[in-house]
């Protein structure tokens, strides 16, 4: 199976009404998660204190302290959504994603080094140096992928995890060979929100204006998912735009991975529900696979605070608990294709 656009595309109306619903869903959720923590605030409260009208303690606990929470795992699991469904499109993968393809291994060891090696960078420069480190680490994968018969799907999810595996285990040494004080501060690397500040709100919002800059992406990735012949014939210049398509993925995990560290499996997932519900026309499915990914990521955070408190489990761990049967089924169905 290939990530090829379903030339039957779903209903219009289907669309209309799941777009307009998610979104209802991914503010209601919203809400629920502004409530919680070891305050707990009524919705009521909730919205009294975003609409202005709250009193000032509640604002203040909901405003500077939860509110960046929320942004952050929203717009990471949606960034991670969309670059998940670009990577599919252009390796003509299903087993592509920013998790198992070296994108986020990579970025994470880039960003742990830089956080060391330069802790006065600007905030801009994390993001960036999280950039190259994805390119290093997708780059990596995609040529020890490559093979006679092209690119195997089964061989590129076990060479992404091998790969992965190597940078991960880099990135836990570098920790491990950190001050106590700043592997304390690296430790939203491993897939959490948790404390979550408008500082980091900041760093990664500029990076979220690639999402809908790639629904200018739509059509030419609905061309790329045919295969190089045909978008040749069309009058595609791949390798230029795989190179755009693959920057703009990149860069948006990247920068996700700067804003809540590796989500496990968001970028695998979403794409998957989204094509499953719309097709596989970019331009219906990037939209739906964003606010899916929104809401999975969000919807881990809130699962991991609401379910052992004080205690909190990382949304990571939520999220992969999630998705690694659906992937290891996944990978299975791929396997005699290996």
């Amino acid at each position: 199976m290939t990530a090829s656009p379903d030339r039957a595309p779903a209903p219009r109306r289907r669309v209309a009404v799941l777009l307009p619903l998610l979104l209802a869903a991914l503010l209601l959720l919203a809400v629920v998660a502004l409530g919680l923590g070891a305050v707990r605030t009524p919705p009521a409260d909730v919205l009294r204190a975003l609409t202005g009208a709250g009193d000032e303690l509640t604002s203040r606990i909901l405003l500077e302290l939860r509110l960046p929470r929320v942004l952050v795992a929203a717009l990471t699991g949606a960034m991670f959504a969309a670059s998940g469904v670009i990577l599919q499109g252009v390796v003509r993968n299903p087993l592509a994603s920013p998790d198992l393809v070296g994108v986020g291994a990579g970025a994470g060891l880039a960003a742990t080094v830089l956080l060391l090696a330069a802790p006065a960078a600007p905030a801009w420069a994390l993001p960036v140096g999280a950039f190259v480190g994805a390119w290093l680490g997708f780059a990596a994968v995609y040529l020890l992928s490559r093979g006679p018969g092209g690119l195997s799907p089964a061989r590129l999810a076990l060479i992404g995890i091998a790969v992965g595996s190597a940078l991960g285990a880099m990135q836990q040494l570098v920790i491990v060979r950190a001050p106590d004080g700043v592997a304390s501060a690296l430790a939203f690397l491993v897939g959490t929100v948790y404390g979550a500040d408008w500082p980091r709100v900041t760093r990664v919002l500029p990076w979220a204006a690639l999402l809908p800059a790639s629904m200018l992406l739509a059509r030419r990735l609905d061309v790329l998912s045919f295969g190089e012949d045909i978008a040749t014939a069309l009058g595609t210049r791949v390798n230029v735009a795989r190179g755009v398509a693959l920057s703009v993925a990149v860069g948006l995990a990247a920068a996700a991975v700067t804003g809540s560290g590796i989500l496990g499996f968001v970028g695998l997932i979403a794409p998957h529900l989204a094509r499953l519900l719309v097709g596989g026309l970019h331009a219906r499915l990037l939209p739906l696979a964003m606010l899916l990914g929104a809401l999975l990521a969000l919807g881990a955070d809130t699962v991991g605070r609401a379910l052992l408190p004080p205690l909190e489990i990382p949304a990571g761990i939520v999220t992969t608990l999630i998705g690694a049967p659906y992937f290891l089924w996944l990978l299975r169905r791929q396997g005699g294709k290996a």
